[in-house]
């Protein structure tokens, strides 16, 4: 039987949760309105003061600086790219997140700066170089394997959301030392 909801147990659920997870403003607000649900739905009242006691908890929790979805995007997009994730796909994760648009941008844009290479395409290689590392596709992969894979690894980078001339560049690299070579070239 779930609490009967109030704004003192919203914002304990909130602390709770990104004590536990980093999240989006758009992330909170989906548990705590699951939570007033069950309760609405349990214990009956206004669901129309209860959303308002949730965008004002929202907005309070914005304001002391807890909630921040630039920073949160930030990190999102260090730790996706890190992941090897393409461009196209860290945009998608994080609008799932209910990041808006403009914001994804400044967060991409950000690191690009931090990372130094301002180039989308460069980055994108860089990144599907390190999901083929991690994967151990196209050079990574046992020499003898590696013609017969090759298919495969190009379709395990397309899921990734890497294009095919991406995908092309790291699968058909001669070796891991010639694709850095070739990354750091720009």
């Amino acid at each position: 039987m779930p609490r009967k909801v109030s704004p003192a147990s919203l914002r304990n659920a909130a602390l709770y949760y990104l004590q536990r997870f980093s999240a989006s403003r758009s992330s909170v607000g989906q548990v705590l309105r699951r939570k007033a649900r069950r309760s609405l739905d349990h214990h009956g009242g206004d669901p129309a003061e209860v959303e308002g006691w949730i965008e004002a908890l929202l907005n309070d929790l914005e304001r002391l600086g807890l909630l921040n979805d630039q920073t949160f995007a930030e990190g999102r997009v260090r730790s996706l790219t890190g992941r090897g994730t393409s461009q196209r796909g860290i945009r998608m994760a994080l609008g799932r997140k209910g990041i808006a648009t403009e914001v994804i941008d400044q967060a991409l844009e950000r690191v690009a700066e931090e990372t130094g290479v301002d180039d989308p395409r460069l980055r994108d290689l860089q990144a599907a170089a390190a999901y083929a590392r991690r994967r151990r596709l196209g050079p990574w992969r046992d020499a003898g394997a590696r013609a017969e894979r090759r298919e495969r690894d190009m379709a395990a980078l397309a899921r990734q959301g890497f294009g095919h001339d991406t995908a092309r560049r790291v699968i058909d690299a001669e070796s891991p030392e010639a694709l850095e070579d070739e990354i750091a070239g720009g």
